[in-house]
């Protein structure tokens, strides 16, 4: 149970923060970085969900977001071999399950690609392609993370999952996929023959 009564509390104006273990580190340390990363992909999923979306996917969006606290979370309290008196919130491969069969029904109806797509569409597509590109700088960061601590390795996998999703996502909101913008490789050269 989370309890706010005080909003601020002049421990970070040094520029530190407390991790969920007590430990003191910098604001720039790459683990907040990574959950920082992931509060803003929250925030974008969040600024999505103000324009009309499938019911379905505003189902699946509301999960994620939940999700992402749970992985901002596990971010948050680094791995430890020592004893603690409850388990810790760590991201599960029942998560990352979960991802993979939303793809796979919302991919399901969509013709196969023979281009890559232009991010855009309505707005619901266009924000879902943002969150899907803040969602790969996140995975990046915890990538990072990982090459210098220990982390749990399904953060990374769901991110990863979780980044196809809002690509197949934003196929489903472009009239599946019919309003796609595609690729058109070598457009400059065929502008300036203009």
């Amino acid at each position: 149970m989370v309890f706010l009564n005080r909003i601020y509390t002049r421990r970070g104006d040094s520029g530190e923060t407390t991790l969920g273990d007590g430990t003191r580190v910098s604001k720039s340390h790459r683990r907040i970085l990574a959950y920082g990363g992931t509060d803003e992909l929250n925030t974008v999923l969040g600024i999505l969900l103000t324009v009309e979306v499938p019911d379905q996917i505003t189902q699946w969006l509301r999960i994620i977001q939940n999700d992402l606290f749970d992985l901002g979370a596990d971010l948050c309290l680094p791995e430890s071999d020592g004893l603690t008196k409850k388990l810790p919130l760590r991201v599960t491969p029942d998560q990352v399950s979960r991802l993979e069969k939303w793809i796979d029904t919302a991919n399901e109806p969509l013709k196969p690609l023979k281009s890559f797509i232009l991010p855009g569409g309505n707005p619901a597509a266009a924000h879902l392609h943002h969150a899907r590109t803040v969602c790969r700088r996140v995975e990046i960061a915890v990538v990072k993370l990982a090459e210098q601590e220990n982390i749990n390795p399904q953060i990374a996998i769901y991110l990863n999952r979780l980044s196809d999703f809002l690509f197949v996502l934003a196929r489903v909101c472009n009239n599946s996929g019919t309003d796609e913008v595609l690729w058109d490789p070598g457009q400059i050269q065929e502008f300036g023959k203009q």
